[in-house]
């Protein structure tokens, strides 16, 4: 597989876009997926995302298409970019159309609803003996991807030579992406980094500053990891961009769909009218259910994460989250 490969990226969302226009830029064919047939011709037809991107034109090489099957014609690689909650079932579609031994890989950051499993398990799950996929994480905003702005992110692969040719394609003047094997740390700190944006935003349309934000991230992080080396991850992983980096972006800055949520049920504001303002998936809500869950399996401390949960499912006041937090005993920072 070499540079001016044949890619088809599904999902035509803000994240979608964004990467089916670096890889145009970067020289490969691409075909961007979307379920609606009205909307993809109309993307094709005015060459821009104009609901999500509208600032960011298509390159020549990308086109906009409805038909599942045709974007994968001499297709090199399978991008997936689909919310977390449609995953699943997106892969089961995918599948009978898939030639044997064609590449996959996704940018979708999340947990199944009701299971809890990482996207690395659905697909190993519905693609028995298929080869190694590969993940694409960090702390990426779409609008700044499209916009060429410098980004750095982690691809993850058990196939070190696939997660090179991935990264290679993904390479670029302001696009820069390194390497791990580690899927499954990469993959929970995508998700659940989602869930601490969340209670970010609520600690900060709380007023309670940044001493506090600071804290939570920190501690946060801390909580990510315990969860992660109790499940096979690399504690260095999390340090990492797909870590760390995802973690403090979607934390600290407006543009998380997830902090802006925080900030919504700060104000007061329902989770129901949250979610219709925003009017985007908010990938940390399901994934607070699901992460909440993991702890409880794997009797894992995850008081953030438990707090979350709490709020958002069973109606505790986000004050009281706050005080139940700053309650907790003494213990030491390591643990």
């Amino acid at each position: 597989m070499n540079a001016g490969a044949n890619i088809a990226v599904f999902g035509a969302g803000a994240w979608g876009t964004a990467l089916a226009i670096l890889l145009a830029r970067n020289g490969h064919q691409v075909r961007l997926w979307g379920r609606t047939p009205e909307k993809m011709a109309r993307m094709q037809a005015e060459r821009v995302n104009a609901r999500y991107l509208p600032d960011a034109p298509f390159p020549e090489s990308l086109v906009a298409t409805a038909n599942l099957e045709g974007a994968l014609d001499d297709a090199d690689l399978a991008l997936i970019v689909v919310p977390s909650e449609g995953f699943r079932d997106f892969i089961r579609n995918l599948a009978p159309h898939l030639k044997p031994g064609m590449r996959i890989a996704w940018a979708t950051k999340g947990l199944e609803v009701g299971t809890a499993k990482r996207a690395d398990e659905i697909v190993d799950e519905e693609l028995p003996g298929h080869p190694p996929p590969a993940v694409i994480s960090g702390p990426t905003f779409a609008r700044e991807v499209a916009a060429g702005l410098p980004t750095a992110v982690t691809v993850a692969s058990e196939d070190c030579a696939f997660a090179e040719q991935l990264a290679e394609w993904l390479h670029g003047p302001t696009f820069r992406a390194y390497r791990v094997d580690d899927v499954v740390g990469v993959e929970l700190g995508g998700a659940l980094k989602n869930v601490l944006a969340i209670a970010a935003g609520i600690a900060d349309g709380l007023h309670f500053g940044a001493n506090t934000r600071a804290a939570l991230i920190t501690r946060g992080l801390a909580e990510i990891m315990r969860l992660g080396e109790h499940v096979g991850a690399r504690r260095d992983t999390f340090m990492g961009l797909a870590g760390l980096g995802d973690l403090v972006l979607t934390c600290t800055d407006n543009q998380s769909r997830n902090r802006r949520f925080g900030l919504l049920l700060a104000e007061g504001k329902s989770r129901e009218e949250a979610i219709a303002i925003i009017a985007q998936a908010i990938e940390g809500l399901p994934s607070a259910r699901e992460a909440w869950r993991l702890s409880e399996r794997h009797d894992v401390d995850m008081p953030i994460i438990q707090a979350v949960y709490q709020v958002l499912y069973e109606g505790l006041p986000a004050k009281a989250a706050v005080a139940s937090l700053l309650n907790r005993h003494l213990r030491p920072e390591r643990d």
